[in-house]
């Protein structure tokens, strides 16, 4: 054997050794790639029921809240109504109850002044 021979026999075991050494982290990168797959295909089969549920639920909720929209415009109204009508009463019997008033309080001044 020559030298040249002897050093292509050293370059190949090398080129064996670096085919070896690099072999390993891919065969380990390719299990990664493939936990990776199969956590997405897990992930894909749970989240779509989920956002399906998800819909369901948030359209339930718009129904709900339009229902409570509708309920506190008649809510509105009615304290309009009912304002409205506290000063309707205020206008028409106040006046005469505060006089009504003030003039049993007189008189009861003027009753129990003469008690005295």
């Amino acid at each position: 054997m020559s030298g040249g021979d002897v050093a292509a026999i050293i370059a190949a075991g090398g080129f064996v050794l670096l085919v070896l050494f690099v072999a390993v982290p891919l065969l380990k990168l390719g299990r990664v790639l493939d936990e990776t797959r199969n956590s997405i295909r897990d992930l894909n089969q749970t989240v779509s029921p989920l956002l399906s549920e998800l819909t369901d639920t948030v359209t339930a909720t718009n129904k709900q809240l339009a229902k409570v929209d509708k309920i506190t415009e008649n809510i509105s109204e009615v304290t309009t109504n009912v304002s409205s009508l506290v000063a309707v009463f205020s206008a028409t019997l106040g006046s005469p109850l505060v006089k009504i008033a003030g003039l049993t309080q007189a008189l009861r001044s003027a009753l129990l002044g003469k008690k005295k």
